[in-house]
Parts: C-alpha cells; sequence; structure tokens
C-alpha cells in the first residue's frame, strides 16, 4: 500500500485516479480547493492551493506519490494554472529535500510527434484556445525536463480522452502519438488512471514524459 496524495481530486481526471488507486487498498488523500464540496471516495481530503509552493509541501508531506491533476483542458482560464502550477509544485517537493514524494503530473497530448518534426499542435485548423492549453502543457513539460532534484514524470493521454469503460488494457510510448487498432488515438479516462496508478506502483519513467493510448 502506498500513500497518495491527488491534487484536483475534484475533476474528471482527478477523480478517476482517487478511484483507481482506492480501490486497489492504497491510502489516499484528495487535495482540494473546497472540502465541503468533495464527493469522492478518498480516505483523506485536505485543502490546498496548487499555486501555493508552501500548501504544496504540506499535503505532500508524508507520502509516498504526490498527483497533480491539474489544468485540464476545460478553458482559455487554464492558461493561468498549467505552467505556474509546475513551478509550484517543483519549489514546494524541493523544500521537503530527500523526504519529497514522487511527482506524476496529468499532461497534455499537444507536444507528441505525430510525423518526425510534426506534433499533434501542428495540426491545421485547431481553435485557438485548444492551441494555447497545448502549448502551455508543453511549456510545463519543458520546465519539467530541466528539474533534476525532484522525481518527476508527466504522463501525456492519446489525443482524445473522456467517458469510457475501464479494460484495464492499454499501449505506452514516449515521444510519439500512439493510436489504437482501429488508427485512432484514444484512451478511456478509467484507463488513463489505470495507467497512470501502474506508474506510481511500479515506476518506469521517473525523469521522463510518458503516454498512453487504447488498444
Amino acid at each position: 500500500m502506498a500513500r497518495i496524495a491527488v491534487i484536483g481530486a475534484n475533476g474528471t481526471i482527478g477523480s478517476a485516479i482517487v478511484a483507481e488507486a482506492a480501490a486497489r487498498g492504497h491510502e489516499v488523500t484528495a487535495v482540494v480547493r473546497d472540502p465541503d464540496r468533495y464527493q469522492g471516495g478518498a480516505a483523506f481530503v485536505e485543502r490546498a492551493d496548487v499555486l501555493d509552493p508552501v500548501q504544496v509541501a504540506r499535503v505532500a508531506a508524508g507520502q509516498d506519490v504526490l498527483v497533480s491533476a491539474v489544468g485540464g483542458g476545460d478553458g482559455p482560464g487554464h492558461l493561468a494554472l498549467i505552467g505556474p502550477a509546475a513551478r509550484s509544485l517543483v519549489e514546494g517537493l524541493r523544500s521537503l529535500g530527500d523526504a519529497a514524494p514522487r511527482l506524476i503530473a496529468v499532461g497534455g497530448a499537444g507536444s507528441l510527434e505525430t510525423a518526425p518534426g510534426v506534433r499533434v499542435w501542428d495540426a491545421p485548423g485547431l481553435p485557438e484556445p485548444v492551441l494555447e492549453i497545448m502549448h502551455a502543457h508543453g511549456a510545463a513539460l519543458d520546465f519539467y525536463r530541466a528539474v533534476s532534484d525532484v522525481r518527476w514524470t508527466v504522463l501525456s493521454p492519446a489525443a482524445e480522452i473522456g467517458p469510457g469503460e475501464r479494460t484495464g488494457r492499454y499501449r505506452t510510448g514516449l515521444e510519439q502519438l500512439l493510436t489504437d487498432a482501429a488508427g485512432r488515438s484514444r484512451i478511456s479516462v478509467p484507463d488513463y488512471a489505470v495507467a497512470l496508478v501502474d506508474e506510481a506502483e511500479q515506476p518506469e519513467h521517473i525523469g521522463e514524459r510518458f503516454t498512453c493510448c487504447a488498444l
């Protein structure tokens, strides 16, 4: 059993990660801005602002893994969250020194390659708000890649992520966008949570980004 804290536990992806980790018997702490509104299945609930490194350090202390599920694709307002959250998370974990837990951050698919030198965000016709969020996630990933004193991992989803069944089966890769047997790049939110908790249990991508896709 691991102690796992999930920042953004009220969100679609965050709540799925909490459910998956709790179902496997891990001790899960939901970290949210308003505990009174939390109705998920975490054993513990903490209030914290991901943009405050002191609060990040407080909720991370004593954990084995800190998951950041903030900065999703639900609007341009997240531009003010994605990059600053990455910097705050690293600063907060640095303050804990050797006692800091691993960080696993939910990333974006925009910076994945669809061909050599071509990324998802280079596709024509993408709406500007979507492009802005893709590039914000890309900049956050660049920031993490310059960090060597915090154990971090970024998990980028497939190009399409949304509701669906939990199959427990998926493929992983590194920098290239993956597709399933039908040629679509997609994964359900529950299977994304499976991939993330698998990484929490058996670290294979410390200090790097990886991606997952349905079979």
